[in-house]
């Protein structure tokens, strides 16, 4: 079900990226049984080698083929559970994006009751720590994000461009609640929230390259402190 920064909601990716992929037209047995262990053994299998051979050379380059080649399994096996490679790219995003989700929904929870300029900041570093010990955790899905999402929105890269604008869109309606009860102050809130996003997006890479020696929920509370410091809305 999509979410929309419209009226106070959230959207994060349009294209659904739900959790078990498809079933095959076989019944895969009970739930726990060997015929379910083995359809969800195929299908991490794909994940994992498309996952692979994307970090290795773009989305746009890898075949099908390539990808069954790399898990081991017939092309036929491939279409049993996705419907095609922007659906494999989807399953692979799937579980970063669950986890935006959740801390963005959080976050703006706890902006709407927000009262102090503790409160705001307490909000907005659970958000940066929630994402980066999420990110923390899978860390080749983030890169697959950082290389291919500002690259041209199509074919099976639509997703993760999606993806983009629904964060920036998310991001944006943190900061227009934020700005509504009197708690940040700036005259447009889709320049500090795009800001905030370049950093994040900067700051992943070199952690991602090994060039920040700081924890994820410390970055992540760092860049929180700072861009606060500059837009929490200030006494008269």
């Amino acid at each position: 079900v999509c979410q929309y920064p419209r009226e106070g909601r959230l959207l994060i990716c349009s294209r659904p990226m739900s959790s078990p992929h498809k079933i095959p037209k076989e019944r895969p047995g009970p739930v726990g049984g060997k015929r379910d262990q083995n359809r969800r053994e195929r299908t991490a299998g794909l994940v994992s080698a498309g996952l692979r051979q994307f970090l290795e050379r773009g989305i746009e380059t890898v075949t099908i083929d390539e990808i069954t080649r790399e898990a081991g399994v017939a092309k036929g096996s491939f279409y049993r559970y996705f419907d095609d490679k922007e659906d494999l790219v989807a399953a692979i995003m799937s579980p970063l994006a669950d986890q935006i989700r959740q801390g963005m929904s959080a976050c703006r929870g706890a902006l709407e009751v927000a009262k102090t300029d503790a409160d705001v900041t307490a909000a907005y570093v659970a958000l940066g720590a929630h994402i980066a010990i999420a990110a923390s955790t899978m860390q080749d899905v983030v890169r697959l994000y950082l290389q291919e999402h500002r690259a041209p929105s199509v074919g099976a890269r639509a997703c993760i461009g999606q993806l983009s604008r629904d964060l920036s869109d998310a991001a944006i309606a943190l900061s227009v609640v934020a700005v509504e009860h009197g708690l940040l102050d700036v005259p447009d809130p889709r320049v500090s929230a795009t800001a905030v996003v370049g950093a994040v997006e900067a700051l992943g890479l070199l952690y991602l390259d090994g060039r920040i020696d700081l924890s994820p929920a410390e970055l992540g509370t760092m860049l929180v402190r700072i861009v606060l410091d500059g837009i929490r809305k200030r006494p008269a």
